[in-house]
Formats: structure tokens, C-alpha cells, sequence
């Protein structure tokens, strides 16, 4: 045998019999894989691509909805932005001044599964409520998933990179993981990846902004010790940085103690880039890993309350806030949000602010504006606006849905792609039980199935 041979690989098993123990060396000759051409097929009825806040709600939906359905997510675990990213907020589900929830079903549940507030909810304490344990909304997502194995079947660790149309419907998705290139055969695709990748690679019309908004990495230092004028000594710091040039971009910064008495969790990081380029995505990775580094070094520094304090964690992701919008059949807009304009096929409630960051330095807020300038009162998102242009059997859930620039800087947040993906979700499964495209199907059917399960549009409530 030849012991470079790559095809087989050895391994040393031991038992213990008592105190004595035993080895052998056993060969297993490994079957080499094709290259080029997918391994594997699957059929489903519904492929959820992406399980972040929009790709957890719609294969919740789909599921429980009597739909088969697979959701492939390329982290370990679900929850994306919160998970993932390691923004804890419900943004998005609540009124800013009135505190008065506006999204119920999916969104409602995981937030009172999480111990912030009752399930029969009506007001919560503040507008945007945060998780307090990321790991436990992994298992909280895990468990909710397995109650569906009926009909619901999950694949963490995989990467969408292709998909395939004819015509007017998208006839396969690949993805790539341990089993190979796997080839899924869906009825119906909803596109929750959150850079709308599945709608563009499938031929659907998108736009994308030459410039878009800034990319953020959020982290985590320990032992720190709040004093008098703590925040106005953190600014001073990066301030100092920034122009010793150790630093060349962050914003407010957001400097928490969250999670205890004696941690800090920091949004401060911010990254121009393109996340739809693989080559300045990594770039910004690395850029904001080296970020959040500097700007603990020169809270250290500069900091009293940072002098024992140690780096615990960054999140493994950077996060994305802007990138493509398809162009569906209606585009959502600035106007139709700032007029509470109301749709018969509304199927969900955003009330955030038009949260739009600006590539540069901001200190003491996120924005370059007062937020409550551009502040709309509770606002209806149409079916129309997750449904592509050209695809049949495509559904787009989250912030890739369709809405210009200024209105998608407010229903990019976490609770508002919940209630799209949930919508998203429900359409399916009408669809499929209809035997029509979710491209046909009437809105204010889904509105009203929406409805009858306690979800759907709040803003009259």
C-alpha cells in the first residue's frame, strides 16, 4: 500500500480492558467523489433559502401549513442576524412611542418563547426588545424546527451557489456541502439569503446601489467598569484613534452593558463595501475583525474602566445591511410608508425608522440625521412586494424584498423580515394546495389566512 495514497485514510482505535488497553490500526478505503456535477438530488415542495429572522419564520409557516419543506442555511444554527451577526433587538415590532405591538404570530411567539414578554401580548416595555441569550434562541429555533420534522427538514453548513431556470419558474437550486453539490428540485422557492442571490442568479430583475449602506461586525468585551462620563471617554478614545490612523471608520459608539453588570456589547464597527463581491466581502471580514481589535486597544488605553477588562468574542459573521432589492410587483416606497398608505394584500406591519448609515465616521449617533425626522407611523407592506418580476414560482422574503432605498432602510429590520417570511411561508402553501404560482395567487388570500392565525397587517389594531 501506498501510504501517500489520498484515497484512504487510517485511524487509531483504542479500548480499555481494565487498566490495560489495546490499539490497532485499521484502513478504510474512502470512495473518491466525482468532481463537476452534483452528487445528490432532492425533491421538495418548498425550499427555504436561508435561515435567518425571514428564512426561520417562512419554513416555520410553510410547515405548519402542511407543506413539505427544506431550509437550507449556510451558518451552523439558525437566526442570522441575531445568531449569527449577534444583533440581539426585535427591531420592527413594536411602536416607537406607544410601545404598542405591531407584529404578532411568528415573531410574537419567539420573542415570548424568550422570556420577554407574555404570548397574548399588546405593549412591550421598550420598542425594540433584545434577546438576552443568543445561544438559547439557537436552541429556542432548533426546537421549534424539530416540531415540524413531519414536514420540515433543515440543512445548516450549506452554502446556496447556483440556480437554475427555464422559462418562468426556477427549476433547481444548488447547493454545496458535505454531501457534495446537491441539486434541489423545489415546487416553489422562497428566497430569504438576504442579498436576494437565488432571485438574480435565476434571471429575476434586481437593482443594487453602487454604494451601500456600511457593513458592521458586532463583539463583546469583558470585565469592563462603568464610571461617570464612560461614554463621553469611549468617544474620546476612538476619536484619538481614528486620528492617530488606527481606525478609519466607526459610528456612535453603541456601548452596552447588556448582558451583565460588567460586559460590554459594542456596535461601533462600520465597513464600506459591496457583500455581493466574495473578494471585498472578505476584505470587510477582516477589516472588521482588525476594527473592533483597535477599538478595544485604545479603550484599554485610554479607558479607565478598560484596565482588567479582556476581548471576549466577536461574532463570526460582519453584518449586512444593504445589498440587492428585486423588482417586484409592487415597489414598496418612501411615500407609501410615510402616508400609512394601506393595501387590500397587506401581510405584514413595519414601523421602524428609515435607518439609512452613512459610509463615514458619525460620532454620538448611528445617522447622520435626527431618526425622528423620518420616523412613519405604523405602514402596510403589500404581498406584491415579495413577489419577482418573470419567476412564477419565486417568493422573496426579508431585505432583498422589493422597496426603493429610503424604504427599505426601515423594513430591513429583524421582526419586519420576520413577518415577511412568514407571510412568504403561508403563500406557499396556499399555492401548492391551490395548484397555482404564488405569482397568481391573490394576496388578501394570504392577507386573511395571515389573519386567522393571529398574524399578518396590525396597523389598525
Amino acid at each position: 500500500m501506498n501510504p501517500t495514497d489520498t484515497t484512504r485514510r487510517t485511524f487509531i482505535q483504542t479500548t480499555s480492558i481494565g487498566a490495560a488497553a489495546t490499539t490497532s490500526t485499521a484502513l478504510i478505503a474512502a470512495e473518491p467523489k466525482s468532481s463537476g456535477k452534483s452528487s445528490r438530488t432532492i425533491e421538495t415542495d418548498v425550499l427555504v433559502c436561508g435561515g435567518g429572522c425571514a428564512g426561520s419564520a417562512a419554513a416555520l409557516a410553510a410547515s405548519r401549513a402542511g407543506a413539505k419543506t427544506l431550509m437550507v442555511e449556510k451558518a451552523p444554527f439558525a437566526g442570522g442576524i441575531i445568531t449569527s451577526v449577534g444583533l440581539p433587538y426585535f427591531d420592527g415590532i413594536a411602536h416607537i412611542d406607544t410601545k404598542r405591538i405591531v407584529v404578532r404570530g411568528i415573531a410574537l411567539e419567539l420573542l415570548s418563547k424568550s422570556g420577554v414578554c407574555a404570548p397574548d401580548a399588546k405593549t412591550v416595555a421598550k420598542h425594540n426588545p433584545a434577546i438576552l441569550n443568543t445561544f438559547e434562541f439557537k436552541l429556542l429555533l432548533d426546537g421549534v424546527f424539530q416540531e415540524q420534522k413531519d414536514n420540515l427538514s433543515v440543512l445548516f453548513n450549506s452554502f446556496i451557489c447556483d440556480a437554475q431556470s427555464k422559462g418562468d419558474r426556477v427549476e433547481s437550486v444548488t447547493v454545496a456541502n458535505k454531501d457534495g453539490l446537491v441539486t434541489i428540485k423545489p415546487k416553489v422557492v422562497i428566497d430569504c439569503s438576504g442579498d436576494a442571490d437565488v432571485a438574480a442568479w435565476a434571471g429575476a430583475p434586481f437593482e443594487q446601489n453602487k454604494e451601500v449602506q456600511p457593513l458592521t461586525l458586532h463583539f463583546r468585551i469583558g470585565n469592563v467598569q462603568p464610571h461617570d462620563e464612560f461614554g463621553i471617554q469611549c468617544r474620546e478614545a476612538l476619536a484619538a484613534a481614528q486620528q492617530r490612523g488606527e481606525l478609519p471608520h466607526y459610528y456612535g459608539p453603541g456601548v452596552m452593558f447588556l448582558y451583565a453588570k460588567n460586559e460590554v456589547y459594542i456596535h461601533g464597527v462600520r465597513v464600506p463595501a459591496d457583500p455581493t463581491d466574495a473578494a471585498d466581502l472578505s476584505r470587510a471580514e477582516m477589516q472588521g475583525r482588525a476594527d473592533a481589535h483597535a477599538m478595544f486597544r485604545a479603550w484599554k488605553r485610554d479607558v479607565a474602566g478598560f484596565k482588567d477588562a479582556y476581548f471576549m468574542e466577536a461574532y463570526p459573521w460582519i453584518g449586512v445591511r444593504e445589498s440587492r432589492r428585486i423588482i417586484g410587483q409592487h415597489v414598496l416606497s418612501e411615500e407609501d410608508l410615510m402616508t400609512s398608505r394601506r393595501f387590500d394584500d397587506a401581510i405584514a406591519t413595519g414601523c421602524w425608522y428609515l435607518d439609512l448609515h452613512p459610509n463615514k465616521t458619525v460620532v454620538g449617533s448611528a445617522n447622520d440625521f435626527n431618526p425622528r425626522k423620518v420616523q412613519p407611523e405604523p405602514y402596510d407592506i403589500p404581498y406584491r412586494s415579495l413577489v419577482p418580476q418573470k419567476l412564477e414560482n419565486l417568493l422573496v422574503a426579508g431585505r432583498c424584498h422589493s422597496a426603493t432605498r429610503g424604504a427599505h432602510a426601515s423594513t430591513r429590520v429583524t421582526v419586519t423580515a420576520m413577518a415577511m417570511g412568514e407571510a412568504a411561508g403561508v403563500a406557499a402553501a396556499i399555492s401548492l394546495k391551490d395548484k397555482t404560482s404564488v405569482a397568481e395567487i391573490n394576496g388578501v388570500k394570504v392577507r386573511e389566512q395571515l389573519e386567522s392565525q393571529n398574524a399578518g397587517p396590525f396597523t389598525d389594531a
